[in-house]
């Protein structure tokens, strides 16, 4: 992507930051490392500011604007951080974005890292690549809408369709943690689609008390390293399950391409089958029939077997009356369901610099 503009980004973690700055596209210094006290918000807010002159010091130009992932609540279109877990230091409600705005004189733009890994993975990630790949198969079929979400200490997730990143009135578009638990119905999904549901899963299953990582988790499903092998792909696997309970919702409204990234994708091949075999279920009426969850069918795109059958769907051609004209039609719905193939911070990293070339060349 060409573009001279250059574009301050951050990587906003409990502890650390990590500052940078892109330029056609791609990361143009070497990144720049603070530690933080989330907990005083002096020192927080002026790390930020060190860590933005750092980055503006190795520039040859000055930097159009600033533009960052920064986790909810807030109020993001007015740069509004609210009450956060992990920053308690913004309780109440702290105007991140017009402090920088004054200290730099350049516009500053925060959103929900859920919603800019969704709008990178849009704009450079699964649905380019998709369609890509659909293309070279000689497929008529295109997808131009997309869920993005997000499987880490939360369940995160971000909307885009035909293009535009869907933010919501409230800041809240896609917010899809707080849904219903299919398991625990008076609890949100969010406690079964995380790090802690897979710990705690693992644990319920194995009987084994001892602190394990998703990692430690992970290995054991693998055979790597000693444990309950069985319960450690479960632990993934319940997680796909209940996710996809919460997801059909929001593929029945959005209906486009699902990109997964986060610290648990890695566990793919145990959340994906599962997932998929959820969202490939059914729903019943009084009368006892059965009909599919979704309208449309999903495939795991993770599944090399599976694309001829994706990209030839059921393509016929239909004459038109009373002309010697033809037209294609494709009788099959479906979707695809795939693990991003960049890092989820890069493609949240993208998402955040192609917002703010947007957002700049609206203004002017």
């Amino acid at each position: 992507m060409k573009d001279n503009r250059i574009i301050l980004t951050l990587d906003a973690g409990g502890t650390n930051f990590l500052f940078s700055a892109m330029q056609d596209g791609k990361e143009i210094v070497p990144p720049v490392h603070l530690s933080t006290d989330s907990s005083n918000l002096d020192v927080c807010i002026n790390q930020l500011k060190t860590g933005f002159k750092k980055v503006i010091e190795q520039l040859d130009k000055a930097p159009s604007a600033i533009s960052f992932a920064f986790p909810g609540p807030a109020d993001y279109p007015k740069g509004i951080i609210g009450d956060l877990c992990n920053f308690p230091c913004f309780c109440g409600g702290v105007p991140l974005g017009p402090i920088l705005e004054e200290e730099f004189g350049i516009p500053v733009y925060i959103n929900n890292d859920g919603d800019l890994f969704a709008y990178g993975e849009a704009l450079m990630g699964s649905l380019p690549q998709v369609n890509a790949r659909l293309e070279a198969m000689g497929s008529n079929k295109r997808f131009h809408n997309l869920i993005g979400v997000t499987f880490g200490t939360g369940y995160g997730c971000g909307v885009v369709i035909d293009g535009n990143l869907l933010q919501g009135d409230n800041s809240a578009g896609g917010d899809i943690w707080c849904v219903r638990n299919k398991k625990y119905p008076e609890l949100i999904v969010e406690e079964s689609v995380s790090i802690r549901a897979v710990k705690r899963v693992y644990a319920e299953r194995s009987g084994d008390t001892s602190e394990r990582t998703p990692k430690d988790i992970f290995d054991i499903a693998e055979g790597l390293i000693p444990g309950n092998q069985e319960a450690a792909r479960a632990s993934f696997a319940e997680l796909g399950e209940i996710a996809a309970d919460a997801l059909t919702n929001a593929i029945t409204l959005v209906d486009g391409i699902v990109a997964i990234g986060g610290g648990l994708s890695g566990a793919a091949k145990y959340i994906l089958p599962a997932l998929v075999d959820e969202l490939n279920g059914s729903l019943g009426k009084f009368d006892g029939s059965r009909f599919p969850r979704l309208e449309v069918k999903a495939y795991n795109l993770n599944d090399e077997s599976i694309w001829e059958e994706f990209a030839r769907g059921k393509e016929t051609e239909i004459a038109i009356p009373g002309t010697d004209r033809k037209v294609i039609y494709d009788s099959m719905k479906r979707i695809g369901v795939m693990t991003t193939q960049l890092k989820t911070s890069q493609s949240i990293a993208m998402g955040a610099y192609v917002y703010a070339l947007n957002q700049l060349d609206k203004q002017k």
